[in-house]
């Protein structure tokens, strides 16, 4: 049996948001992978950063819950492309 999904109300911006703009295709290995563009990837370690240290503002981290959760998708999705090429 399955266990319930639990929900936990978060404020973030949309991962989908930056589908667009944050996201890349990259061969590795002969795998085609979804990564972060360098801009995105930069902004996600200053934003680590700073929570780190406790200096996010409400928006940071609302821009750091979804750029976070984006991140545990594309690392679902590359585990699949990985399994099943």
């Amino acid at each position: 049996m399955m266990n319930p999904q639990v929900m936990t109300p978060v404020s973030m911006i949309e991962p989908s948001s930056w589908l667009r703009s944050g996201i890349k295709v990259e061969k590795v290995d002969n795998v085609n992978l979804v990564k972060f563009t360098d801009e995105m990837h930069f902004r996600a370690e200053e934003l680590l950063e700073k929570k780190k240290a406790g200096f996010l503002t409400p928006e940071e981290e609302a821009e750091y819950a979804g750029i976070s959760e984006l991140e545990r998708i594309l690392t679902f999705v590359n585990a699949l492309l990985i399994a099943h090429p």
